[in-house]
């Protein structure tokens, strides 16, 4: 008995001995590959690059727009230069209008001695409905160090059209409209609690600068000179968790050309003026009223530096046609920087204010709605006007280039689910003009408005 128990014990001794020998046999199961590292310095969607210690973000966006209404000009409105309307105040230009754009955006940044070096680029391409293909940037810009340097937003600009409405530069009141931007070589201090302070060079928001040619609606072309200068712009502003609050100025060189278009000399050319702007701008957020409301306004003053206030270079060619291409009515406005006579008088500058406001409510987490206005007033010193209008009888007759631009505007956008928003914003935008009634070579001046409608599908896919 002793023996059997002997041969059972050392057979599964064995059978141990031989099943450990080919268990180490076997190939060790390895270690899963993390080929994306997650980088959490900067936030969510920031991965490592393999062998590198730089963190990048990949996103981008895709938006498909139509509207009604805009005259074919779904970036100015309906009342920028060149537009045209039919006897009975119907546009001309395509009624009905689209545009395809897509963005790519890529955010790099990382470590160094002198803190965080961030790039960031913003790629994409538009289609129109007239068959225009373009590729463009509207953001590329480095930062280090305080520093940030390339296309970028404007430091002046504070509050953001783009959030509130799909209109953008049709709403004509400076601001952050999402597309664009501006050349900047800017420096940011940043004091604690919020506050901070930049100064910057940045390219300068050129409208025009007009040189009278003796008659009434005869030089409506931009004779600046070549840029000297870029613009001074400083701003002071402050980030709590109540909001935001800013004050920004500008300095803006006001030159006109020695030489005509033609390339003919004057007989003078007109001293350099310098042009300012000032502004102020405030965000309240308002959890009071709903989960991420708030309320927005920015307010500018210029002389000399339009740009500042108001897009573009002159609204309201809206014009009434009686046939053929001479119109009989239509209302008009000029922004100008300056104007001068090319005889030897000074540059005259031009004083402009503007004010943008909104509010922003959101019912749920799939609908909201935005409320927004703008106002800006243009005006001419008495020189300058007549000027414009070439003779003192027409000054007397009524003739003014003093006009205001206002607008006020809602949109309600829904998403059905996470970064797809479909969006309807409507818009009513009037111009005024101080020579209403004025009559010159058969043609009658008179106020316009016009209504807009745009709809919007956008996908964003930020991480």
């Amino acid at each position: 008995m002793k023996m059997v128990k002997s041969l059972l014990l050392g057979t599964a001794a064995g059978l141990v001995a031989m099943t450990g020998a080919q268990a180490a046999d076997l190939p060790v199961k390895a270690k899963p590959v993390q080929y994306v590292k997650i980088c959490s310095l900067y936030g969510a969607g920031f991965y490592y690059v393999p062998g590198t210690d730089t963190c990048l973000k990949i996103g981008g966006w895709v938006r498909v727009q139509t509207a009604v209404g805009y005259n074919g000009d779904l970036t100015a409105g309906p009342l920028a230069a060149g537009s045209t309307f039919d006897r009975i105040g119907n546009p001309i230009s395509s009624e009905f209008n689209y545009r395809i754009r897509g963005y790519i955006t890529a955010d790099a940044r990382s470590q160094t001695e002198y803190g965080t070096l961030r790039s960031y680029i913003a790629v994409g391409t538009s289609t129109n409905d007239a068959g225009a293909n373009t590729f463009n940037s509207n953001r590329a810009f480095i930062q280090l160090a305080g520093f940030t340097i390339g296309l970028a937003q404007s430091f002046y600009d504070f509050a953001s059209m783009a959030a509130v409405s799909y209109n953008g530069g049709a709403i004509n009141n400076t601001g952050d409209t999402g597309d664009g931007g501006k050349v900047v070589w800017g420096y940011t201090a940043r004091f604690g609690n919020g506050f901070s302070a930049t100064i910057a060079a940045e390219a300068r928001r050129v409208t025009s600068v007009t040189r009278g040619t003796g008659a009434f609606l005869n030089a409506v072309n931009t004779v600046n000179e070549g840029q000297k200068l870029p613009d001074a712009v400083a701003n002071l502003r402050l980030d709590q968790a109540w909001g935001s609050a800013q004050i920004m100025g500008a300095l803006h060189d006001v030159g006109g050309q020695y030489y005509g278009t033609n390339l003919a000399p004057l007989a003078t050319s007109p001293d350099n003026k310098l042009g300012y702007a000032v502004g102020a701008g405030l965000r309240l957020n308002a959890p009071m009223i709903g989960r991420g409301d708030y309320f927005q306004i920015q307010v500018n003053y210029a002389k000399g530096a339009s740009g500042y206030v108001a897009q573009g270079t002159s609204y309201g060619w809206a014009d009434n046609f009686a046939g053929g291409t001479t119109f009989t009515r239509g209302g008009y406005g000029l922004v100008t920087d300056g104007v001068y006579d090319g005889l030897g008088g000074p540059i005259e500058l031009t004083t402009a204010w503007g004010v943008f406001g909104s509010f922003e409510h959101n019912w749920n987490a799939q609908w909201k709605t935005s409320l927004y206005g703008t106002y800006s007033a243009i005006k001419q010193t008495d020189r300058a006007n007549l000027i414009l209008c070439g003779t003192a009888a027409n000054v007397t007759a009524g003739c003014n280039n003093d006009f205001k631009l206002w607008s006020v505007g809602t949109r309600t956008a829904w998403a059905p689910v996470a970064n797809l928003e479909v969006g309807l914003d409507i818009i009513y935008q009037r111009l005024d003009t101080a020579s209403s009634g004025f009559t010159s070579a058969g043609r009658t001046y008179e106020d316009r408005g016009n209504w807009m409608g745009h709809l919007r599908v956008q996908r964003n896919f930020f991480p």
